[in-house]
């Protein structure tokens, strides 16, 4: 069982169903607001000094604040955040999701608050973007409706573009960034360390089940056929069996019909 797990039976009242729908809802309603009246930001963006003085609303309506003020580029970026999050809530559940944006939301105040800057809900909704090309990567979206695209070359654009905003920037730029991704950190960092844990016990067991059929036979395990070299004399290069049924070296694979490499 996960920590999130054991988090959900206490904490399973702030589930809110359908969050990312409200979050697109006041988008939406903000942005309209923002083309009436662009001073109306001045009063629901994170300052953390009017916070302390009471302002206390900006700690949620700072994550209402659409990210782009063309028309055009707001419904792309609004259907895209629906489609994902509807997705994830699929997926996880009302109460994983709750907690993902949450916690990302914490990240982003935490980073306001002592680094400077009023926070901004990007680095949130991309938080969203990795969380959904990690758990999807496979799935072909149709980008701004018209080209075919697997979610985790969007992932990897996304996250190369953030990565070199974090190395380009400042401080509260770089502190920005980390602690709204705090949340991708914490949901998926376990199951990275899991797995890369599981391939290096894998690797040693087939090591010692190598090392141990070599003892018993007195003969490496394989030999090139066409040069000899085996994996005792260069440990270092890679050996497969060709359709032939004989072994050889990644160099020497053959690769015409009969003997094409597997």
């Amino acid at each position: 069982m996960s920590w999130i797990d054991r988090l959900e039976k206490p904490l399973g009242w702030i589930a809110i169903p359908g969050i990312t729908r409200i979050v697109v809802a006041f988008n939406a309603l903000v942005f309209l607001l923002l083309r009436f009246n662009p001073s109306f930001i001045e009063a629901i963006d994170l300052q953390p000094g009017k916070v302390l003085s009471g302002e206390v609303w900006r700690l949620l309506t700072f994550v209402f604040i659409p990210e782009t003020s063309s028309l055009l580029w707001i419904v792309f970026a609004l259907l895209f955040l629906w489609f994902i999050g509807e997705n994830l809530e699929s997926e996880w559940g009302s109460f994983r999701l709750t907690l993902f944006y949450l916690l990302g939301m914490a990240g982003g105040t935490v980073a306001a608050f002592f680094f400077g800057g009023g926070s901004t809900n990007l680095y949130l909704n991309l938080s969203l973007l990795f969380a959904f090309a990690t758990l999807f990567p496979n799935m072909i979206v149709m980008l701004f409706l018209i080209v075919p695209v697997k979610m985790k070359w969007i992932g990897l654009f996304s996250f190369v573009i953030v990565m070199l905003g974090f190395f380009s920037g400042g401080v509260a730029v770089k502190m920005a960034v980390a602690s709204s991704l705090i949340n991708y950190i914490l949901f998926f960092g376990p199951t990275f360390v899991t797995r890369l844990r599981q391939r290096g016990e894998v690797a040693a067991r087939r090591h010692k089940f190598e090392s141990s059929l070599r003892s018993a036979t007195g003969e490496a395990l394989h030999r090139c056929h066409l040069c000899g070299r085996t994996d005792e004399t260069h440990p270092d290069i890679e050996f497969r069996v060709g359709r032939d049924g004989e072994d050889y070296c990644t160099e020497h694979l053959p690769a015409h019909p009969d003997g094409a490499q597997v």
